[in-house]
């Protein structure tokens, strides 16, 4: 859309001869719908992976703090232990003064009555704390063992979910070259596959898919998609958004049912999502959606930077339900 003033006013004639000449407002209206319910569908997409990443991150903090809780109880349970040796030890020495005092004459034994008092409540005491930290010590052991076998359940979780996440990325790394092999012909400035935020993208030029101002992809691109939709017939688990983008020059002549940017970004998009509908992918699968000038790629102050922000991306998303059941099972576990 960065063609010279002089060709705009024949270009827009040539457009608006080849779109029909009056869409009804109620399609309007469904392509304004259709862009809405994507933009939901795509923010959806990107909170189930960030809960993913939020859910794995969160199970390994836990997982440290119990560690953590394990080892200041074996501490505890080591120190206590300590103590109860050196109370017996104790209360040993006790019993053999008690029996002492017993073979001392009547006399001595009258003497030493108040120290024999003072043992025998020293004995007391002691078998008190004695039994006291007995119990501490039972308690202190089934505690340690309630916290192991809570840290190798959390400890399985977080393999499992570990093992869901490695799957996902090495299915996405599968996808990646799967695509970039199949389109290893077309690729240079007018087409991309790069991988960002657990998603493949392949960014096509306008220069590879559309004349300015059209809605029909040219052959070549045509070609390109035939490729891919080749691909993604044989991943099933993966779903397909594509994104129309434009630059922010603006339409000199409106016409139809193409007015701005919105329009020309949607239509684009649309006709994409057909020509890989019509290659063999599950439409089910397949959303189409425009976004206009508004998420560029480069400054639209040249030229040539007008061109990168003219482009359509296909936005390749796996599927996480595996990912999801762990994540649900945690949460519902961690809940009782």
């Amino acid at each position: 859309m960065n063609n010279s003033v002089s060709l705009l006013p024949a270009l827009a004639l040539v457009a608006a001869l080849a779109l029909p000449g009056c869409v009804a407002s109620k399609k309007y209206d469904d392509l304004k719908a259709r862009q809405a319910s994507t933009e939901q569908g795509k923010a959806e997409a990107e909170r189930q992976q960030r809960t993913a990443v939020a859910e794995l991150r969160k199970a390994t903090d836990e997982l440290a703090e119990m560690r953590l809780q394990t080892k200041r109880l074996t501490d505890d349970s080591t120190q206590t232990g300590n103590a109860l040796r050196r109370t017996r030890q104790l209360y040993t020495q006790l019993t053999d003064s008690y029996d002492k005092l017993l073979k001392n004459s009547d006399r001595e034994l009258a003497n030493k009555s108040s120290d024999y008092n003072k043992v025998a409540q020293d004995l007391a005491r002691r078998e008190a704390e004695l039994g006291e930290l007995d119990a501490g010590l039972r308690r202190s052991r089934a505690d340690i063992d309630k916290l192991n076998a809570d840290l190798k359940t959390r400890e399985a979780r977080l393999a499992e979910l570990q093992k869901a996440l490695a799957e996902k990325d090495k299915a996405v790394n599968d996808l990646r070259a799967s695509v970039t092999n199949a389109l290893r012909g077309f690729q240079g400035t007018d087409l991309q596959v790069q991988m960002k935020d657990g998603k493949v993208y392949v960014s096509l030029s306008e220069q590879l898919l559309f004349k300015s101002g059209s809605t029909k992809v040219d052959p070549k691109g045509q070609e390109a998609l035939k490729q891919l939709a080749t691909v993604l017939q044989q991943q099933p688990d993966v779903n397909v958004v594509v994104e129309g983008h434009t630059d922010n020059v603006p339409f000199s002549r409106p016409a139809g049912a193409m007015q701005d940017n919105w329009d020309l970004s949607v239509l684009r998009a649309t006709e994409i999502a057909r020509l890989l509908a019509a290659g063999g992918v599950p439409p089910q699968r397949v959303t189409a959606s425009g976004r206009s000038q508004y998420v560029p790629v480069a400054a639209n102050d040249s030229p040539q930077n007008k061109a990168l922000n003219r482009r359509t991306e296909i936005i390749l998303t796996p599927k996480l339900n595996e990912l999801l059941k762990i994540l649900d099972s945690n949460s519902t576990t961690g809940g009782k």
